[in-house]
């Protein structure tokens, strides 16, 4: 669901009448204005609704298909049927009897998944425009024929992936808050009650008729939307949805129950356990559904509240109080009701119930008095800025496919978007407080999660979070077997469409330039949007980050934006709402970033605060102290995660304590290191590393070299380097010994075990390892590699295994992930050994998986650039591991010489399955007896336990 209004806000495509650079911000109502998404639609006779918008920028469609049914629509007894369901319809139907990934994947598809939700299923892809045909033939094959391909087996296969994905969800810190959440603001029987996730003791009676007679209720065409959206037109769509859907029979009309937003009779008060780092108290409301007006000045005020970055709740708690590290306020909106969730995590050592009262009161206080007028347009601003950034793109989780299918699916009308901007326009003090005053003023669910052991009650509240399953899947069960079409088919269907020519990448031409301080420009123009993209990129990142203070970085970085010499961090953070303009701080291991999102009309006010965040940080001392708190309590967190847990630990395993990549993926630091920095070590690094000589600009976006030139002159081109040195990175090993061996961390109560794995590899990403990162796809780098096959689609223990090569500049790690269900932690360490070794020797890449590989790597490429955000990324890329200007367009020549011989080559050169170093995080007591029969089936690990990473 989008974060702000119910519709993502269109792309502005039509140009907007304000000046390239404006000196004020531009007003809400001139951006309002100017947002549109053109479209046409038609309905088939069997009810099945189609929307097309037309967008040539890349020959790319989106498509997306939208059903009206989710869990809110799932009787008693009968919980996450509609999530089971979605999995199911991945797996194959009568004609196209396979996981649909493989034949998406095949042609290209980016921007492929399917999600579930309270009020709808959902399915997508951005596939190449020859390659529509195919998408149409599987969606409409899924949608018309896919009981006859639905067996025992794949049930039950896809029940232990979907519980394993509740497993891995209900393991995180936080977890089981939204099973309590839902079940207090919620009376029983109500739609809303239970979560999409659904309950394990439900997924465990589902039977294959069940199942079969869910989607004979609610997936026929009639309550169903198509979306159609790229490098399509209605003329030559219209054709190709009546030949691939037109034969589909209308389904029965699902049954709407009656909703209602219940009100509690009295504050309800609930204090939870968690492996959390520090306490969270929360506040929720049910409030309305998207459809109705007040919810746009709900969302408003939430943002005013505890959203925006100069939030009232920021404001109070985080700057002035220092008593919490984070605080947010949000509105979750469905289609019948809406939950409005404010919360403040607590800062370790601060009263939570002084901190709790705290926030009562500023809630009291904006009920009484609501909110100011450049509250409201500050708030309008930002959240119509932020989506804009988003609109580049036709499909995926949020481009214009989604604003006009959830339009079309939710409110009768795809052009939704512009009544929820037209109500945010018109928004006033006024009317954010009355509806405030209306729906907060009622009785609150009061929620205190504290650090501890979970409990019993806490965890059957969630519908079971257990580590084992009551039943174990054959692997030797076959999927199952074509059967009769379930309608009479129009088309023929026995075999899939032909796949039309598809183009190589076009990437836009990259121009250069230098500013007079010696500062390299870099542009790739891309106008589809009026918007522009600007990095400032240093040769820095992780490696960077002084050994004896690790953590000096991410403070300094993280205070850029809390105060220059002359705006204080309040201001920063107004000033970019009022330009609809956002400045991130980002760090890899190689590379750290500033960047700026720009709306084209705010440029240039956008730019000058850029520029004072990057050269003119105060390092103030009391703001010092509150981001060295808020750095310290984020590494907590960190420790309370299972992945975080893993990715703070194994660099080291691997790198040794003196390489530059030794220390943790996130690059938080350590808390001695953080807790040591003084702002003169602040002050140090910056002039360091990131000063002129050091860092370079790469611009993408509504905008060319000849405009953007003199603006970035001005403020960046009279900025002259320290005397003191540039900072210097030295890559070199120790000499310690690193044997294979396990390193068991105990985390109590974890349902699955994190596994990750890791080695490094005889090659630096300098080094362009392209055969080997593209045998990386077949092994662990796709859905479809080996390593997630087994252990989740075959053996349904996960609910996804992976392998990843980062492409760093010095030594490439190479990493085996799976977080799998806790009592087959052991069995799974073996299956992946086993999937490694393998393919190191008997069974390397197929003809098939060659053949998909190779064609999806060079077919996808279209769509990997799609948006600005996408080129941005790609040019920093470029320079960091120093590839020529045409490397993305040569890209698709050397794939097609790439042999299955070479890939074999590449990875049995490089990959040692038995020097591998493996890091489980898990139930220690439960796991460790695993690990030691590994011995018997000759695995020799020795296990030795740790505690997390400091």
């Amino acid at each position: 669901m989008p974060r702000f209004f119910s519709g993502s806000i269109a792309a502005l495509l039509l140009a907007t009448t304000a000046p390239a650079f404006a000196a004020k911000p531009a007003p809400v109502s001139a951006l309002v204005k100017a947002v549109d998404i053109p479209y046409q639609q038609f309905t088939l006779a069997n009810g099945l609704r189609v929307i097309v918008h037309e967008d040539r920028k890349a020959p790319i469609v989106a498509v997306s298909v939208w059903y009206h049914i989710g869990s809110k629509d799932e009787p008693k007894g009968k919980t996450g049927f509609a999530h089971l369901f979605e999995h199911l319809m991945f797996n194959g139907s009568e004609n196209a009897n396979m996981d649909f990934f493989k034949p998406l994947e095949q042609v290209g598809a980016t921007d492929l998944n399917g999600t579930t939700w309270f009020d709808r299923t959902n399915y997508f892809e951005t596939v190449p425009t020859g390659a529509l045909e195919t998408a149409l033939f599987l969606e409409s094959d899924r949608m018309g024929h896919l009981l006859g391909a639905i067996d025992q087996a794949k049930l039950d296969n896809q029940r232990g992936v979907v519980q394993n994905e509740k497993r891995q969800g209900d393991n995180e810190p936080y977890g089981l808050v939204e099973y309590a959440q839902l079940a207090a603001l919620f009376p029983d029987g109500h739609p809303y009650r239970h979560s999409t996730i659904g309950s394990m003791a439900d997924l465990d009676a589902a039977s294959l008729e069940d199942v079969k007679n869910w989607f004979r209720a609610h997936y026929g065409p009639n309550n169903a939307v198509l979306v159609l959206a790229g490098d399509i037109d209605a003329k030559t769509a219209r054709p190709l949805v009546e030949k691939w859907f037109g034969d589909i029979p209308r389904g029965p009309d699902t049954v709407r129950a009656e909703v209602t937003v219940p009100t509690l009779p009295a504050p309800v008060d609930q204090v939870m356990k968690d492996r959390v780092a520090t306490t969270r108290i929360m506040r929720s409301w049910a409030v309305p559904g998207l459809n109705d007006p007040e919810t746009t000045q709900l969302q408003i005020a939430m943002s005013i509240l505890g959203g925006l970055a100069s939030s009232r709740l920021d404001n109070a708690l985080v700057r002035q109080d220092k008593t919490a590290v984070s605080v947010s306020a949000s509105v979750q909106p469905f289609e019948k009701i809406s939950i409005v969730e404010i919360a403040a995590n607590v800062k370790p050592g601060a009263d939570a119930a002084q901190v709790a009262a705290k926030l009562d009161s500023l809630i009291a206080d904006f009920l009484k008095n609501g909110p100011t007028a450049d509250e409201v347009t500050r708030a309008a601003t930002r959240a119509i800025s932020s989506q804009i950034g988003g609109l580049e793109s036709v499909g995926g989780f949020s481009g214009k496919a989604v604003t006009l299918a959830e339009g079309e699916v939710y409110s009768n009308d795809p052009a939704k978007y512009k009544q929820d901007l037209a109500e945010a326009a018109a928004a006033t003090p006024a009317t954010v407080a009355a509806a405030t005053r209306k729906w907060l003023g009622r009785p609150a669910y009061r929620l205190t999660v504290e650090p501890g052991e979970r409990s019993e009650a806490d965890i059957a509240i969630a519908g079971g979070i257990r580590a084992e399953p009551r039943y174990y899947r054959d692997p030797k069960r076959e999927g199952g077997a074509a059967a009769p079409a379930s309608s009479i088919a129009a088309v023929d269907r026995s075999k899939f469409p032909e796949v039309k020519p598809i183009g190589d990448l076009t990437f836009p031409a990259i121009e250069r330039t230098t500013l007079s301080n010696g500062m390299q420009v870099t542009l790739a123009r891309r106008t589809t949007v009026p918007t522009v993209r600007v990095s400032i990129s240093f040769d820095a990142g992780n490696a960077a980050d002084p050994k004896q203070k690790l953590g000096t970085q991410a403070l300094m970085l993280s205070l850029l934006d809390e105060g220059t010499k002359t705006r204080n961090s309040i201001q920063i953070a107004e000033e970019q709402e009022r330009l609809g303009a956002a400045i991130a701080t980002s760090q890899s291991m190689d590379r750290t970033g500033v960047s700026l999102f720009a709306l084209k009309a705010n440029l240039a006010p956008s730019l000058d605060l850029l520029a004072d965040v990057v050269r003119n940080p105060a390092f103030e001392p009391a703001e010092i102290e509150r981001l060295r708190g808020q750095l310290v309590t984020s590494i907590a967190a960190e420790n309370t995660q299972p992945r975080g847990i893993a990715r703070r630990v194994i660099p080291e395993l691997l790198y040794g304590k003196i390489h530059p990549y030794g220390v943790p993926m996130s690059g938080s630091g350590t808390e001695a290191g953080v807790k040591a920095v003084t702002r003169d070590d602040l002050v140090a690094f910056h002039q360091a590393w990131l000063r002129p000589d050091n860092g370079k600009i790469f611009v993408t976006g509504d905008t060319t070299l000849e405009e953007i030139k003199p603006l970035l002159e001005a403020r960046f081109g009279q900025w002259q380097a320290p005397a003191t040195p540039k900072g210097a990175k030295l890559f070199r090993m120790d000499r310690m010994a690193r044997p294979a061996r396990i390193v068991l961390i105990d985390r109590p109560q974890s349902p699955q075990s994190y596994i990750m794995a890791g080695q490094l590899l005889p090659f630096r990403g300098t080094d362009d390892p392209l055969a080997f990162t593209t045998a990386n796809e077949v092994i662990g780098g796709s859905f479809l590699s080996r390593l997630n096959m087994d252990l989740r689609e075959d053996k349904g223990w996960a609910y996804g295994a992976f392998t990843s090569a980062p492409l760093v500049r010095d030594t490439m790690p190479f990493y085996v992930i799976a977080p799998v269900q806790t009592d087959r932690t052991g069995d799974s360490i073996a299956a992946a050994i086993g999937d490694i070794k393998t393919f190191l020797t008997a069974k390397g890449v197929d003809e098939e998986e060659h053949d998909r590989t190779i064609s999806n790597q060079i077919r996808s490429l279209p769509g990997s650039f799609e948006t600005s955000s996408d080129l941005l990324a790609g040019l920093v890329s470029l320079d960091t591991l120093g590839r020529p200007d045409d490397y993305y367009t040569r890209l698709a020549d050397r794939y097609r010489a790439m042999t299955a011989a070479e890939m074999d080559k590449a990875a049995r050169e490089a990959i040692r399955p038995d020097d591998l170093i493996w890091v489980v995080v898990g139930d220690a007591a439960k796991v460790r007896p695993q690990l030691e029969k590994l011995k018997a089936q000759g695995i020799n690990l020795p296990v030795e336990e740790a505690k997390p990473g400091a």
